[in-house]
């Protein structure tokens, strides 16, 4: 029975026959890597997600973590499968997968491990969830931290002994970083280190993996603000710093010390992801007395008040997992609807009235092939964008020019707000889709599309909502160096207009079928040119107001609507290789790309005029309203 995780036919085109990993093989850094060994990795992480994630994905969802009394402080209980798994993960290296040989990992290029990543993400979104986070995590360290930082704490991350967090948010706060306000203050008593190690008091909010059992030690990355020489807190960002604090002190020979002065206080249940805990940190309330003394101990990362600059390491990584996360959960929902569909018999054709007549299987209903043909469109899309934009790390960090460099970390820029946002509501209308195809089946706990939902429903608020990535993209992202990330995106979409127009071949030397797409694919070139010209108008009349507030009142639909842009581009280079490919085997696999690229340019890219014809409006209806008319 084929998988109901992902389509591995489908890895295999984005990753070899469209994105062309195999030739970063001929690089430094993956010369010692070919398709087999490649294709060894997504072997055994299939394996690992399919025989150990998967099957407790649904108990975890019903059994979530919880809170137990201890001695001095709460703790929480998880189910065993869960740490049974998270063993088995790191015993395969695969927490490592992408660092270098020298620190124990396998040296796998990123779009690779986004693909190793997809299937545990697929199988389990709640297990996996610890091992994004500490990879991002220790990653960070690894950019920002000093040598000792990352010898005591990401060497044994890598291995899996600790565990990692992200702590930003606060109960007043939210996304609004500027108004943390936990302190870190300089310990006196520190010795010759006392300059980095300070003492952290404050409380932090929706903290995923922030207090378990599943690993020695938890390592948190806080923010926090350093108090200037009058005490108070220096307001706006500028004042934050990032600071490791771990649940226990690591010794100089790597061996745990005492509890630090973090403590739960209390967890907090979200309607998916119910299998990650997800914690109210106390910092610095006195439960313990580390080096004998009140307050958390942290050690300063980087250099004070750039904290914020340093968490984006994590964040823009978090960003793309995010996307990643919201394509595969709709991804394995379609399969999941699409299996259901095959095998379920419900009513006839309309136009057969015999009742004698035996069932059709639903997917012969034309109602059912929408269903399904939207969200192929939709999840193939999220997931080819997301790997896209893996591959564009590996460019920016081992192409052989700086030019090639910089234009893949412009592209990359430009898209990651698209990365995170799109998938995170499309590809959640794809889960609700698939909820529909099982009909009244579809919303039962004991089928796995409502799940898939409520765990996906999440991804359009983690690592900022579509309303900050809206902002992101048109008030930072379309304007930055003189359009510089704007432009270099254009390019690269006329590049694949030029190339669908300068594919066609003469009609008497193709067959009537290529024929057909091929005018086909020149009407969805057509179309995508004409779409990126009006982005570029909208976007030029938008900053035309000269007011910024009208210009950004609307930011989230133009983020939907470039998106729609962006995600049609995708299915145009995916649907070009589809065509070349048609007669060379395995006719229905390709066939079904075109007719999902068809879907998205008949169905979905002419929703954008209509997007951008309002946003050229500069119209002030949500600008306007005021609380007291609602």
């Amino acid at each position: 029975m084929p998988s109901l995780l992902l389509s591995r036919r489908d890895i295999a085109f984005m990753l070899y026959e469209w994105l062309d990993a195999e030739a970063l093989t001929r690089r430094a850094r993956f010369q010692d890597h070919n398709r087999e060994t490649f294709d060894a990795a997504i072997d055994t992480a299939e394996q690992l997600a399919t025989e150990l994630f998967a099957p407790h994905n649904k108990k975890s969802d019903s059994e979530e973590p919880h809170a137990v009394v201890g001695e001095r402080c709460l703790s929480v209980k998880i189910i065993p499968e869960v740490k049974t798994a998270l063993d088995a993960f790191s015993a395969a290296g695969l927490m490592a997968a992408g660092q270098d040989f020298e620190r124990g990992g396998m040296q796998l290029p990123v779009v690779v491990e986004k693909v190793l990543a997809s299937y545990f993400t697929a199988a389990n979104v709640a297990t996996s969830a610890y091992t994004f986070l500490t990879m991002s995590s220790a990653n960070t360290l690894l950019k920002c931290g000093t040598p000792e930082q990352v010898r005591r704490y990401v060497d044994p991350m890598f291995a899996g002994r600790f565990f990692g967090t992200m702590c930003l948010s606060e109960p007043q706060a939210g996304s609004s970083l500027s108004d943390i306000t936990s302190r870190a203050v300089p310990d006196p008593q520190a010795g010759v280190d006392g300059e980095r190690q300070f003492r952290l008091s404050g409380n932090k909010m929706w903290i995923s993996a922030g207090e378990h059992e599943l690993s020695d030690n938890i390592v948190h990355l806080v923010l926090a603000k350093i108090p200037g020489p009058d005490g108070k807190l220096i307001p706006g960002v500028k004042g934050i710093s990032l600071f490791i604090v771990p649940k226990f002190l690591v010794n100089e020979d790597g061996s745990l010390g005492e509890r630090n002065d973090v403590v739960l206080a209390g967890l907090n249940h979200k309607m998916g992801n119910r299998g990650t805990s997800n914690c109210l940190l106390n910092f610095g309330e006195g439960k313990f007395q580390p080096q004998g003394k009140g307050g958390a101990i942290g050690y300063l990362v980087g250099n004070p008040h750039q904290g914020l600059a340093n968490m984006f390491h994590m964040m823009n990584e978090a960003r793309i997992s995010v996307g990643l996360g919201a394509a595969v959960l709709g991804y394995t929902g379609y399969l999941h609807a699409l299996d259901y569909a095959r095998n379920r018999p419900q009513g006839r054709h309309p136009a057969q009235k015999d009742p004698a007549q035996p069932q059709l299987p639903i997917i012969e209903h034309t109602d059912v092939r929408r269903m399904l043909l939207a969200q192929k469109a939709y999840v193939e899309g999220g997931l080819g964008l997301v790997l896209y934009s893996a591959r564009l790390v590996d460019e920016q960090h081992s192409a052989e020019t700086p030019e090639a460099r910089e234009h893949a970390a412009r592209l990359l820029d430009f898209l990651t707000p698209i990365t995170k946002s799109w998938p995170s509501q499309w590809c959640v209308e794809a889960n609700s889709l698939a909820i529909q195809v099982h009909g009244g089946y579809g919303y039962t706990r004991e089928y796995n599309v409502e799940q898939f939902y409520r765990d996906n429903r999440l991804n359009a608020i983690h690592e900022g909502t579509h309303g900050i990535h809206g902002l992101d993209l048109l008030g930072r992202k379309a304007t930055v160096q003189d359009g510089a990330l704007f432009k270099a995106f254009g390019a690269e979409l006329r590049k694949t207009v030029r190339k669908v127009r300068g594919s066609v071949g003469a009609p008497d030397a193709v067959s009537s079928e290529l024929a057909g797409i091929s005018k086909e694919l020149l009407a969805h070139a057509d179309a995508l040119d004409g779409a990126w010209q009006a982005v570029e108008l909208v976007t030029q009349k938008l900053y035309a107001a000269g007011d910024l507030n009208k210009t950004l009142a609307n930011a989230s639909l133009y983020l939907e609507a470039v998106g729609h842009v962006v995600v049609a581009w995708i299915w145009l280079q995916q649907a070009l290789l589809a065509a070349a490919a048609l007669e060379t085997g395995d006719a229905d696999f390709y066939r079904g790309k075109l007719q999902a690229c068809r879907y998205f340019f008949h169905w979905e890219l002419p929703k954008v005029e209509q997007q951008l014809e309002l946003l050229a409006s500069i119209d002030t209806t949500t600008l306007d309203m005021r609380d007291a008319w609602f």
